[in-house]
C-alpha cells in the first residue's frame, strides 16, 4: 500500500508540472459554463442551496474527464467563486492507480467552509482523495452531506462508464481574477 501511495505522489507532482493556458475567451465560456453547471446541480438537488448560502467560496468544474486501465487520470477546468462573485480559475487533476476501465465525465463543486480552507486551496495545498469524499448530487443528498475538513465536494454524473476500485487523489491550482 505504502509503494501505491509513493507511485501516486509521483504521479500527482508530474501532472501538477503542466501549464495552465488561461485564454480570455476561454475564461468567458468556462463562467457561462459554470454557471449553466450550478443551475443543473440546483435542479437536481435544490438541498444545495444551504452550501450556496453558507459557503466561504465554492469552486464548479463544468466537465471533468476521467479514464482509466489500471492507471488513470481525470482533467478540468473550473471558475472559483467567493460568495457568489468571480475570483479566479482553477484547474483540477486527478491520478489513481489500481482496478480500473472505462472513460467517464462528470461535473464537480467544491464548497469552502470558512476562508482558511479557501485560502489552502488558492496556496494548491488542497489535496483529497475525492473518490472518498464526494457526494452525487441527487434530489436530497445535500441535507444529510455535511462538510470533511472544511470541505464539501458534490459530482453530478455527465456520461460515460467506468469500472473502479482505485485510489487516487485530486489537486488543484488556482489563478485570480
Amino acid at each position: 500500500m505504502l509503494r501505491h501511495w509513493l507511485l501516486l505522489s509521483v504521479l500527482l507532482s508530474i501532472a501538477s508540472t503542466a501549464p495552465a493556458g488561461w485564454d480570455p475567451a476561454d475564461r468567458k465560456e468556462l463562467v457561462q459554463e459554470a454557471s449553466a453547471t450550478i443551475q443543473r446541480f440546483m435542479r437536481k438537488d435544490p438541498s444545495l442551496k444551504r452550501f450556496f448560502n453558507n459557503a466561504a467560496a465554492w469552486a464548479v468544474y463544468p466537465t471533468v474527464g476521467k479514464a482509466g486501465f489500471w492507471v488513470g487520470g481525470a482533467y478540468g477546468k473550473g471558475v472559483v467563486y467567493r460568495r457568489g462573485q468571480v475570483i479566479g480559475f482553477s484547474e483540477l487533476r486527478q491520478v489513481s492507480i489500481g482496478f480500473q476501465f472505462g472513460g467517464q465525465a462528470y461535473s464537480e463543486i467544491i464548497f469552502f467552509r470558512d476562508q482558511a480552507a479557501l485560502d489552502r486551496f488558492k496556496r494548491e495545498r488542497l489535496e483529497f482523495d475525492a473518490q472518498a469524499s464526494a457526494v452525487v448530487a441527487d434530489k436530497g443528498a445535500a441535507l444529510n452531506a455535511d462538510y470533511h475538513g472544511s470541505v464539501a465536494v458534490f459530482t453530478l454524473p455527465k456520461g460515460g462508464l467506468m469500472a473502479e476500485a482505485s485510489v487516487g487523489g485530486q489537486q488543484f491550482t488556482f489563478e485570480p481574477r
